[in-house]
């Protein structure tokens, strides 16, 4: 049975590599490459905000948090992420939108200067590290559990690397727009089945159950102790992803692509809204594991609580049923990660490496080629550091949400403050990303654990140098 599952798996596989290849005879330049032409309707956009965020942290992280902790840990995500989302859509889609932009660093040139664009680029480039490694260490799980561990999780991370590699390397944001439609389908279809089997099943007895079970055990505990270092501590685990998660391409580039400036800002809204709600279900999926199974969720719990859900539907769900399931596991992560590791590659070649050539040999073709000659190297090191952090044992939740501290600490100002207040200078962008950087670094390095958070403490010190050197400064008009 393990041989046929792995089987239909690959097929699978093979067929998200097919659409990603057909895909490839729309791109005919950067901009196709980039922003699909800017052409893609509203159900193509909500299926790509939706299901680029709802990845491996969603289906394995997320419910193991809320297995270890509570509804309380998971404050960053689903909720901060679903937060970042929505915000953007309300309050930064329709101005970035109309500015034309090919990518987010564009916006930091056009309203500051080069230099400004050059190290946001490349702090939001750094930030996809750990969210696109995250994604391939989570493939490797899935091969490694459908493989009854034939596979090593080192062995199925390569693999996972390279399909993702290979089909988002030739089409581009036409092909992670037209495998996430297909795999949004997937998703929502076969959880929301997959949850009534399990729902249907004696030892579980339906929905009210699993959550009564959960509420007694504690598990819906959400708002911190009323003392100051918890509150600082909840609040700063919602903002770092929820506003550190704003600043950054993948989610701007999704916006960008659309049809319209009015798909731009609901595509987006509602992709967030049905984030949040779905996000729902592999939690209950997951805990409901724990009434079917309890020897075996004790077991994995002391192992690696990210391998209950897998494990779970491996062990006690019909042939049919586990198909539909890693399907859909396999859908949701390379949906995620074929979007995140186009954003910094794009991020690296637009604004990065293109200012460094020569302007009059700049074709589209030559930009395009660098792109995606960027895509192969970014990940290369995506590769590697997804098996450094296997060897440390880091989690897919902490990779995640380690990925936005630097956003935070250094983009988040200049970008609110480069759209939102006139008197906003490059004097001041550039304090806030130096001042908000050395505040977190420092932090990190001597006192990590304080009440205030390295990054808040960031977000902080960018705040102070944004105002301080925009006053000083002469008020200047914005040259958007």
């Amino acid at each position: 049975m393990d041989h046929t599952l792995l089987g239909f798996v690959i097929l699978y596989l093979v067929l998200s590599i097919g659409i990603g290849l057909y895909a490839a005879t729309k791109v005919h330049s950067a901009s196709d490459y980039i922003t699909a032409g800017r052409s893609l309707p509203m159900i193509v956009v909500v299926a790509m905000v939706f299901a680029t965020w709802f990845g491996a942290e969603t289906v394995l992280g997320i419910p193991a948090t809320f297995l270890d902790e509570n509804l309380g840990g998971t404050i960053s995500d689903p909720f901060g992420a679903a937060l970042a989302l929505i915000l953007f859509g309300l309050f930064f889609a329709r101005p970035l939108y109309r500015m034309k932009l090919l990518t987010l660093g564009d916006f930091f040139r056009q309203r500051y200067n080069r230099s400004v664009e050059v190290v946001i680029s490349s702090a939001i480039a750094l930030s996809y590290l750990g969210w696109v490694s995250a994604q391939v260490v989570a493939l490797g799980l899935v091969f490694n559990v459908l493989s009854s561990g034939a596979i090593t999780q080192q062995e199925g991370i390569l693999i996972g690397a390279a399909v993702v590699l290979l089909y988002t390397l030739f089409g581009g944001m036409w092909s992670v727009a037209l495998t996430t439609l297909v795999q949004m389908t997937v998703i929502v279809v076969g959880l929301l089945w997959i949850a009534k089997l399990v729902t249907d099943m004696p030892e579980v007895g339906g929905v009210a159950p699993v959550i009564e079970h959960a509420t007694a055990a504690g598990k819906f505990e959400f708002w911190p102790p009323l003392e100051w270092a918890a509150i600082i501590t909840f609040i700063a685990g919602l903002l770092t992803m929820g506003l550190g998660s704003i600043p950054q391409q993948d989610v701007f580039q999704r916006a960008n692509s659309s049809r319209t400036e009015r798909i731009a800002v609901w595509g987006t809204v509602i992709g967030g809204a049905l984030y949040f709600l779905f996000a729902a279900v592999p939690i209950y999926l997951t805990y409901s594991a724990t009434l079917v199974d309890p020897a075996m969720t004790a077991t994995l719990l002391a192992e690696d609580a990210q391998l209950v859900l897998p494990t779970f539907v491996k062990t006690h769900l019909p042939f049919y049923a586990q198909i539909i399931f890693y399907g859909a596991l396999l859908s949701v992560i390379m949906s995620t990660a074929s979007g995140t590791l186009l954003a910094p590659s794009v991020t690296i070649s637009e604004n990065i490496i293109k200012e460094f050539m020569p302007h009059h040999r700049m074709s589209q073709k030559k930009l395009l080629w660098i792109t995606r000659s960027v895509v192969v190297a970014f990940t290369l090191l995506v590769v590697a550091y997804s098996l450094w952090s296997l060897e440390s044992e880091t989690s897919i939740h902490e990779m995640v949400a380690n990925a936005y501290k630097v956003t935070l600490a250094c983009a988040f100002v200049p970008l609110v403050a480069g759209l939102y207040w006139k008197r906003a200078s490059n004097l001041g962008a550039g304090l806030a990303i130096v001042l908000g950087l050395i505040a977190w670094i420092v932090m990190e390095f001597i006192a990590p654990d304080a009440a205030l958070p390295p990054q808040f403490a960031g977000l902080i010190a960018s705040a102070v140098g944004m105002v301080a050197g925009s006053v000083a400064t002469s008020p200047k008009s914005p040259r958007i």
